[in-house]
Parts: C-alpha cells; sequence; structure tokens
C-alpha cells in the first residue's frame, strides 16, 4: 500500500481538477506506482505467489484504463505514457 503522502502527491500531479481523485490518468498513475512497489517485493520474495497474483491484477488493470484513454483521448495517452515512463 501506497502512504498517504506518496497518494496525495500522484494525484497532485495527475488530477484534473481540485477534486479529481477518480480519472483514469490518476488511476493509472496509482496503479503504476503500487506496481513498481509490488515488483521490489517480488524481487526480494520470488515465492510469493499471492503478490504476484495482486500483481496480474493490477498490470491487466492498467492496462485496460489505458486502452480507454488511448481510444478516448490520445493526446492525454502519449502524454501520461511520456511523464510515467511505460512502453506503449
Amino acid at each position: 500500500m501506497l502512504k498517504t503522502e506518496a497518494k496525495e502527491k500522484l494525484i497532485g500531479n495527475f488530477q484534473q481538477h481540485d477534486t479529481d481523485t477518480g480519472s483514469a490518468e490518476v488511476q493509472i498513475a496509482l496503479l503504476s506506482e503500487e506496481i513498481q512497489k509490488i515488483l521490489g517485493h517480488l524481487k526480494k520474495n520470488p515465492k510469493d505467489q499471492h503478490s504476484r497474483r495482486g500483481l496480474l491484477k493490477m498490470v491487466i488493470k492498467r492496462r485496460k484504463l489505458l486502452k480507454f484513454l488511448e481510444q478516448d483521448n490520445k493526446r492525454k495517452y502519449n502524454a501520461i505514457i511520456k511523464k510515467l515512463g511505460l512502453k506503449k
């Protein structure tokens, strides 16, 4: 789990307006950060299958959100890919 301060910082970087906490961009950013944390955990604990399953669920959810964003707004999709350093 991400700490509250880290979450607020990510939301602040990707939100579209002051009360935006659930847009696709924010969700993708939060999922990406959580995925990075779990990857670090799995490098230390390679036999942790429960965390691996959770990681796969998050990757699939992020992929669906990215696909939605690509179809909805190509400009925002390209911007978030570049900002997060993800591959297309």
